[in-house]
């Protein structure tokens, strides 16, 4: 048996492993707890009054979406060569577009710019990173024929760009531009996550990517913008800033090498994660321009 003070000890030892494994319990939990919190800050509605922008005679207008009404400015040119269709990113709004609204109206485009689902305007009961709102860019693309007639383009900064590609061919656009758009969900997760917390934002990231199930109804598969191009069915121009940390380069490569059809693809060198047109203005102004010049139907 025993000697007598190692029986005295074994209750107080065993009492010592249960408070450990309860501490550690408790920490595991509240730590769930702090990522289902910070999961719900993801997905909350980005809702706020716009503005009109100073010095664009805009419309307002409502794009009837399956998400519901869409908020919307239209501006429209004389002889217009077609229509671009600007699409913001996540938490931003269509007041973010003003500069490109002026861009391409002065280019000779009739310029639509409109609010997401759960964001500006528009209402939404969670922000989905491109999953619903994917229907609000085919909403507005349609829209854009039916105001204006002719060839249309899609310009999407980010959310916008993903929304655009993962509604594949049902886009129905002529060209198609993408800024900064993540090449799958898990992977711009972890981006974030470890950019902010280092290798322990990796090992939380699945705790973050698991919960679109429960709280959205969307599957990770869904969230694939470089899986979804190899459908796009129109030329594409796929920009990233070389510096980006939201959306690497590598996964710029992914989005462009994965289209099936012609595609141009531009690193702009010293961008982050950005407006790329307010970092190389000239640049951007030629580049998309110029795509958008050679691949773009003329209007009947």
């Amino acid at each position: 048996p025993p000697p007598a003070e190692a029986r005295r000890r074994s209750p107080a030892s065993a009492g010592g492993v249960r408070r450990l494994g309860l501490a550690l319990g408790m920490a595991l939990a509240a730590g769930a707890l702090a990522v289902w919190v910070v999961g719900g800050m993801l997905v909350a509605p980005s809702l706020r009054l716009i503005s009109p922008p100073t010095g664009l005679p805009v419309d307002e207008a409502s794009i009837e979406s399956p998400n519901g009404p869409l908020a919307a400015w239209t501006l429209a040119a004389d002889s217009a060569r077609g229509t671009v269709v600007l699409m913001h990113g996540v938490r931003a709004a269509r007041d973010s577009q003003a500069d490109r609204v002026r861009l391409f109206h002065e280019a000779g485009y009739d310029v639509i710019a409109f609010d997401f689902q759960a964001h500006g305007e528009s209402p939404g009961d969670a922000v989905t990173f491109g999953a619903r709102e994917r229907e609000d860019a085919v909403a507005a693309v349609a829209f854009a024929r039916e105001r204006f007639g002719g060839p249309v383009a899609v310009v999407g900064q980010s959310m916008g760009g993903a929304a655009a590609l993962l509604a594949g061919p049902r886009l129905g656009a002529d060209a198609l531009v993408v800024e900064a758009v993540y090449a799958d969900i898990e992977r711009a997760t972890r981006n974030r996550m470890e950019r902010t917390l280092g290798a322990l934002g990796g090992r939380l990231t699945p705790l973050l990517t698991a919960q679109l199930g429960p709280r959205l109804g969307i599957a990770v598969d869904d969230l694939a913008p470089a899986r979804a191009a190899t459908e796009a069915a129109c030329p594409l121009f796929v920009l990233v800033g070389s510096e980006d940390e939201h959306a690497h380069p590598d996964e710029a490569r992914a989005i462009a090498a994965a289209a099936p059809g012609s595609t141009v693809l531009w690193e702009v060198e010293g961008a982050a994660h950005q407006d790329l047109y307010r970092f190389a203005p000239e640049a951007y102004r030629d580049r998309v321009l110029g795509f958008l010049d050679a691949s773009m139907p003329g209007r009947e």
